[in-house]
């Protein structure tokens, strides 16, 4: 049974300690001032995309931090909303990608909040209410801040592995993620525009996604996080995929896979997460591996065990959880005791 299909048993998070390998943070500051939360329910319409987006190198992208929000209502929560992305340079046929906004992201001239970009496992559906989950708590202790996400669709057909490439026999699914669901983002949220604000992220299938892209394009991400990710497209079918798409040339095989990407590379300014159930003896090994190398090519690298989880939304939740920690300085988040 492939890795991914296997099922996902919604167990607590546990929250005893998870084993760091090694965490790294280069940057600390103030994104926005202080801001109350309160506990009111988002009316229908709280969800809003941009009209005319702010960059974050125009003046107007980030408040003036001299600027007191207190008076602000924040929701308690943020929303999730469906939205089509259209495959205009792509032509990929995905379905339908959800967005995250946090709190923060709420407000008249809400301010330009870090970006990411996740996928999730296959089979599987483009899915933010997890993500979302994890960063509602992460708001609650960050001023009502946190990311604003895009769940994208890197299946099409849930029953089929694409590889996350640009295929004849999958289509041009790394076109879609890297320039129509990126030009999408930029174009329609209130987005930071610096690569050390944008991170992409996935579990399982959409874990090697990310690390894959985070290797090819390290100009567009400054961050990833590989939540219970494969290594590499087509691990658990490698000879078929070798066949069938590759035509039986294993150079050309290989060179899609982050380990011989990261090992001809150098990545000064790069974070990267690598997190695990404890339990899953599948993706562990591997991925604990995965995590080596990128450290060998100069990622910042942190390793995570999520205790007492196999290939799990568990290890998924508890992933993401810590994930979040770990890249909150980079990101520009100071935690904050939340209100009373």
């Amino acid at each position: 049974m492939a890795a991914d299909a296997r099922p996902f048993g919604l167990q607590a998070i546990h929250r005893t300690e998870i084993r760091p390998v090694r965490m790294t943070a280069r940057r600390n500051k103030t994104r926005i001032a202080s801001v109350a939360l309160i506990g009111v329910a988002l009316g229908a319409g709280g969800f809003v995309l941009l009209d005319h987006p702010a960059s974050a190198t125009s003046p107007d992208s980030q408040p003036d931090p001299g600027v007191s929000m207190a008076a602000s209502a924040l929701p308690i929560t943020g929303t999730v909303e469906a939205v089509h992305i259209p495959a205009t340079a792509s032509g990929f046929t995905a379905r339908d990608a959800e967005v995250y906004l946090p709190p923060a992201a709420q407000i008249a001239n809400a301010p330009a909040l870090p970006f990411v970009l996740m996928m999730m496992g296959q089979p599987g559906n483009p899915d933010a209410s997890y993500i979302g989950s994890v960063l509602d708590t992460f708001a609650l202790t960050h001023d009502g801040q946190a990311p604003i996400v895009v769940v994208a669709d890197q299946l099409g057909d849930p029953s089929v592995d694409s590889l996350c490439l640009d295929t004849a026999e999958h289509g041009n699914v790394q076109t879609y993620i890297e320039q129509d669901v990126v030009n999408w983002a930029r174009a329609n949220l209130r987005i930071m525009s610096n690569r050390i604000d944008w991170t992409v992220a996935g579990f399982s299938n959409g874990g090697q996604c990310a690390i894959s892209l985070a290797a090819r394009f390290p100009d567009v991400w400054g961050n990833v996080i590989s939540a219970s990710g494969t290594t590499f497209a087509g691990t658990e079918s490698e000879p078929t995929v070798l066949a069938d798409v590759f035509g039986g040339d294993q150079a050309a095989y290989d060179a899609t896979k982050p380990a011989t990407i990261m090992s001809s590379t150098s990545y000064p300014d790069t974070d990267a997460v690598f997190t695990v159930g404890a339990d899953d003896s599948v993706i562990g090994p591997p991925q604990k591996e995965l995590s080596t190398v990128a450290l060998g090519a100069g990622m910042a690298t942190s390793y995570y065990e999520v205790p007492g989880e196999g290939h799990t939304i568990g290890a998924l939740l508890g992933g993401l959880t810590k994930a979040f920690d770990v890249l909150a300085l980079r990101l520009g988040f100071q935690e904050v005791a939340p209100q009373p």
